[in-house]
């Protein structure tokens, strides 16, 4: 019974946050996003939000003037640690994390994350007209989503849909429906690979503590399908802009 609750625990246990973004990227990002004292902060698929309560944190949570934050996401698991996280740096009273469909919330805020989320709204310009009704006048969006380096094989279209695009028309379409883009940049492949191992490797260290496990084999061959994916179908194929957006 240990290792099973092991197994669930382990998913996401080496990962910092669920995108591939150094420390030093997300420090920029945050930078760029320029939460002011007071603001309020969206995170919509925030996971166990991560970003959110550095977001929050940058923008001061001591003084009259606090910065808080929502979280909304359907993974129970991912939310409860994010409870966690909060309440062990102090933050359990200005960040609340929601359990529920991104797409239904309709509170706006002044800054808004929107990271890897676009599947929540039925893709990248619903989701971007979404977003437009919950980013307050003068507000921002910090907004991530996928694009192809260079021309997908059919077997990446298979696994991440035909709706993704170069980066220029990712641009374009954000540009198209009233976004002014504040900040671009691009995960590089050191925070892929970073990305990708970690994904995996709560669970390859499960394996090799429990290799007798009645689930190893089918936890095996999940993990090799996905390290195979990456490396041979999508690796330096498939990018993830990060977008400053106003409007």
């Amino acid at each position: 019974m240990q290792s099973a609750d092991d197994l669930a625990a382990s998913r996401y246990a080496r990962m910092r946050w669920n995108t591939p973004l150094s420390e030093e990227h997300a420090a920029l990002l945050l930078r760029r996003l320029d939460v002011r004292p007071g603001a309020r902060v969206l995170d919509l698929g925030c996971g166990w939000g991560e970003l959110l309560l550095r977001a929050v944190a940058a923008g001061g949570v001591v003084g009259p003037v606090a910065t808080r934050g929502v979280g909304v996401d359907t993974d129970a698991a991912a939310l409860a640690r994010g409870r966690q996280l909060a309440t062990a740096r102090s933050l359990n009273r200005h960040v609340a994390f929601v359990m529920g469909e991104a797409a239904d919330w309709h509170e706006p805020a002044d800054r808004v994350l929107c990271v890897g989320a676009t599947h929540a709204f039925g893709g990248t310009a619903a989701t971007l007209d979404a977003l437009a009704t919950l980013v307050r006048p003068g507000g921002r969006l910090l907004f991530g989503e996928a694009y192809w380096e260079r021309p997908p094989t059919p077997g990446a279209e298979q696994i991440f849909g035909t709706e993704v695009t170069a980066l220029p028309g990712l641009i374009e379409a954000v540009r198209e429906r009233g976004w002014r883009v504040l900040h671009v940049s691009t995960a590089d492949q050191r925070e892929w690979d970073d990305f990708e191992s970690t994904w995996l490797a709560g669970r390859q260290e499960w394996l090799l503590r429990y290799p007798e496990d009645p689930r190893a084999a089918e936890v095996r061959a999940e993990l090799d399908d996905r390290l195979r994916q990456y490396v041979e179908v999508y690796r330096g194929v498939l990018g993830l802009a990060y977008l400053v957006l106003g409007r």
